[in-house]
């Protein structure tokens, strides 16, 4: 039986890094372990009428459905004026509700954050914990992942240009499989 960890990416663009980073870190799963991209394209915007009068989109019950059935969960994201971007935080919103429901309860995680700039999406990497932290998602502390300069971070195909950056993830992905295998 393998257990299935989820990637969520917090951005939509085509072309983003955090898709480019997530591409690599499926790259990265051990044996025994399926690595899921889930796409967050299509999620309508969480509303609690939905729920409360029984109105569900069919987005929000294959998306409940996918992160119910995950064992874990790997989060990549950008930081947008320093934060989270919406898209991301309308994925925790639709699988956390209705109360009572909470789809990422319990899930084991990890936090994974990039940006052109120099700051490496702290304050996105940041605001994402203390929403997991209500979630109750334990997440994993060290190492930290914080990836700065994304913009030269790939080349053409994709692929992580700098060996020590390209150690680092495969560290970090090896430290997760470990912390979830505590937490499982």
């Amino acid at each position: 039986m393998k257990n299935t960890i989820g990637i969520i990416v917090g951005s939509l663009r085509k072309e983003s890094f955090s898709k480019k980073l997530a591409q690599v870190v499926v790259g990265l799963a051990p044996t025994g372990y399926k690595f899921l991209i889930i796409p967050l394209d299509g999620l309508e915007i969480y509303n609690q009428d939905f729920d409360d009068y029984d109105m569900l989109p069919e987005s929000y019950i294959q998306f409940r459905k996918t992160i119910f059935e995950l064992d874990g969960v790997i989060f990549i994201t950008p930081e947008y004026n320093r934060s989270i971007p919406g898209v991301l935080k309308n994925a925790l919103d639709v699988a956390s509700r209705p109360y009572g429901k909470n789809a990422w309860s319990g899930k084991p995680g990890a936090v994974f954050s990039n940006s052109p700039g120099n700051l490496s999406a702290f304050g996105a990497n940041h605001h994402l914990r203390q929403c997991l932290v209500s979630l109750n998602v334990p997440t994993m502390q060290q190492p930290e992942v914080y990836l700065s300069n994304a913009k030269n971070l790939f080349d053409p195909k994709g692929d992580i240009q700098d060996p020590k950056i390209m150690e680092f993830i495969g560290t970090a992905v090896n430290a997760y499989i470990q912390w979830f295998e505590k937490n499982k």
